[in-house]
């Protein structure tokens, strides 16, 4: 009888497909911007459950937070901006990119009765920013006001750091004279009539990539297969938000809680409007192409020039194309 009992087990694990699913759920952290639409649209519509994929969806406020909890093991991949991933590998954890989420998003806006018209007149004035060494700062100071204006950041105006919540009021009530924003707060400040775009990032540098996949290298080595299924279902809801735009307004507006505004004009602006509005300065993409990476590098290279850095880092060394190759060909 004793001799049963393994010849039992044995033919068991025979039996038992070779890749067995993994029971743990992929544990995934997202910065809820609308740009990250793609994260939200896979859950809703089912498609990470159509791949097999059972996930746990964490929403965080900033990159800065997600890299925490990524190094402390609280989750396996992320949808994040770039800049945090080569903050990451600089420091030691070893991360890679797997897929781009979107492109565009962010804006300078200024109040609509007031003197700033273009990049330079923001010189004395001024700006609300976000923290400073975070993604957003490297691409405001790096390329906006030192490279696109050709202004010091430190020396030509006073950049004000505050939530991105918060900058739309501080606009209206003349604690800053202008805002470096992202959607919906851009669309928000346009449709109520008292902000402007003084200068549209993605006008300036179309399709320039932000929001990314990035999973450690724990991830990588232990949970391919499922990385793979997690690049297929953000392809899914990136086809959804192209084409079925109005439906995809409908559930982003809904999910972000998004209410109705009263335009300059009286009338009322829906939900979905805001939506629709930040269309003209976001899009979504999940293919790395040649010239996202050019401008990851960039941004590396701001970094270091601004002290955010000690080493430059070579993009081809977070970058990993293997699993988008895989989730491609399985589709």
């Amino acid at each position: 009888m004793k001799h049963i009992l393994p010849a039992v087990l044995l033919a068991l694990a025979a039996a038992l497909p070779a890749h067995a699913e993994d029971p743990r759920p992929l544990r995934i952290g997202w910065v809820q911007a609308m740009a990250n639409a793609p994260a939200l649209i896979a859950e809703e519509n089912g498609y990470f459950r159509d791949e097999g994929l059972n996930v746990e969806l964490k929403g965080f406020g900033d990159g800065p937070v997600i890299q925490q909890a990524v190094a402390g093991g609280e989750i396996d991949v992320a949808y994040i901006g770039a800049p945090p991933v080569y903050q990451w590998a600089a420091r030691g954890l070893d991360a890679k990119i797997i897929a781009k989420v979107n492109y565009g998003q962010a804006a300078v806006i200024a109040k609509t009765d007031g003197p700033i018209h273009a990049l330079s007149d923001l010189k004395g004035k001024r700006l609300a920013g976000v923290n400073r060494g975070s993604g957003m700062d490297v691409l405001l100071r790096g390329y906006v006001l030192k490279e696109a204006a050709g202004l010091s950041p430190d020396a030509d105006l006073a950049l004000s750091q505050m939530p991105a919540g918060n900058m739309n009021a501080a606009l209206d009530t003349g604690v800053v004279d202008a805002a470096f924003l992202w959607e919906p707060f851009i669309s928000q400040s346009v449709l109520r009539g008292t902000g402007r775009v003084v200068f549209d990032v993605n006008g300036a540098l179309p399709g320039y990539p932000w929001y990314v996949i990035a999973a450690p290298a724990k991830t990588l080595k232990e949970r391919p297969d499922d990385l793979v299924k997690l690049l297929r279902a953000n392809s899914k809801a990136i086809a959804f938000l192209r084409e079925h735009p109005e439906e995809a307004d409908r559930i982003i507006a809904r999910s972000f809680k998004l209410e109705a505004l009263r335009a300059a004009d009286g009338s009322v602006v829906p939900p979905e409007a805001i939506v629709a509005e930040a269309r003209k300065r976001l899009g979504w993409s999940a293919e790395i192409e040649p010239s996202d990476r050019a401008f990851i590098q960039r941004l590396i290279d701001y970094s270091v020039a601004l002290g955010f850095l000690d080493k430059r880092l070579n993009v081809d060394d977070i970058i990993d194309d293997s699993f988008a190759a895989k989730a491609a060909a399985q589709r």
